[in-house]
């Protein structure tokens, strides 16, 4: 058994390697991920390094091993099933769910998480469209793009968030771009720094920044492409 704070660590470091394809972590971004001291991060790498969780090096940053992604894909498997059995069966609302989850990962065991899954009915992704690891260790990787890539006039299925502070999705349902909603790019005006969806007969202006952070793919696509992954080891 690892502790939380390893536990929330090697989930940290996983998230930010897979969006820097590569790179390693830095001790910066490690920091303002987890909203502690620098110090307290070198230390803490230091540690993941000596348990054989993590490569680490001064200056270079960290990355995990294969042992290390194995636990950080074990515990965002936890995370995400948890936030959708809290949507389905308890209907919290997504913007509601996140915390509840960072707690309840530390709790619950395995099998408890593989009854939840079957429970369920093996669903690919969470309320917030992240792909839930499988207990193999693959990862679904559904087919999309963000909203400024999505071509004028081709309709569009919101597929996922990347933001997922309660305030911006709380936005988004006011703004009638809940996931699975369906719509149209009708402009990418770049020189304002804004893209115009509609959906339904109702016309919303997004900033770029927050256009960025919505996933969307084709209306009626749910192929999915996995990608085999580190075994999470026997249940």
């Amino acid at each position: 058994m690892h502790s939380l704070t390893i536990e929330n660590y090697v989930k940290s470091i996983y998230n930010i390697c897979l969006h820097q394809p590569g790179e390693s972590a830095s001790t910066g971004q490690v920091s303002e991920a987890l909203g502690v001291a620098p110090g307290t991060v070198t230390s803490m790498l230091k540690t993941l390094n000596a348990a054989g969780l993590a490569t680490y090096a001064p200056y270079e940053g960290v990355r995990l091993t294969e042992s290390g992604e194995t636990l950080a894909l074990r515990i965002l498997r936890r995370h995400r099933l948890i936030e959708l059995f809290l949507t389905t069966t308890l209907k919290l609302s997504w913007d509601e769910v996140h915390d509840e989850a960072e707690h309840l990962e530390h709790a619950v065991s395995d099998l408890l998480v593989d009854r939840i899954d079957a429970f369920l009915g093996n669903p690919e992704t969470d309320p917030h469209g992240d792909p839930i690891p499988r207990a193999d260790g693959s990862v679904p990787r559904p087919d999309s793009l963000c909203l400024t890539q999505w071509t004028v006039g081709s309709p569009f299925r919101l597929v996922r968030v990347l933001d997922q502070t309660p305030s911006f999705l709380r936005y988004l349902s006011e703004a009638g771009l809940p996931l699975g909603a369906h719509g149209k790019v009708m402009e990418h005006r770049r020189e304002a720094g804004t893209v115009i969806v509609r959906m339904g007969v109702t016309e919303t202006t997004l900033g770029r920044d927050a256009a960025e952070k919505i996933l969307v793919t084709k209306v009626g696509s749910g192929a999915l492409e996995r990608t085999p992954g580190p075994s999470l080891g026997n249940r």
